[in-house]
């Protein structure tokens, strides 16, 4: 079974930068589908990003050109590379992956069936 542990949140001011990372236990190649998904305090989680099994990439509106997913499978690590942060941009950031042989991304938690626990990143300005 794969799990997914966070890694790299924090804290940093408005205007710099954080790396996620999320290592997966097993390699990475079960996963159609990998994302990264935030919970802001008294918000309902939204999708961020998710990158597919051919690498292809997608961003929520608010992150785009800011934030940049990455997947490496010869180290089962999915990070994300979050420049020019916001204060709006606090929020507990979740790593998923959609695990099988047959699926695609999509904007939907259900979409996914493996969840991180969860790493804090707090923006101030």
């Amino acid at each position: 079974q794969v799990q997914l542990v966070e890694s790299g949140g924090g804290s940093a001011q408005a205007g710099g930068s954080l790396r996620l990372s999320c290592a997966a236990s097993e390699v990475m190649y079960r996963s159609y589908c990998m994302g990264w998904f935030r919970q802001a305090p008294g918000k309902q989680r939204e999708w961020v990003a998710d990158i597919d099994d051919r690498g292809n990439t997608e961003y929520t509106g608010s992150v785009l050109g800011r934030f940049t997913i990455s997947k490496e499978n010869a180290k089962n690590t999915l990070d994300l590379q979050m420049d020019s942060l916001k204060p709006e941009d606090t929020a507990t950031y979740y790593c998923a992956a959609g695990v099988g042989s047959v699926g695609t991304c999509s904007t939907f938690e259900r979409t996914y069936n493996t969840w991180g626990q969860g790493t804090q990143v707090t923006v101030s300005s």
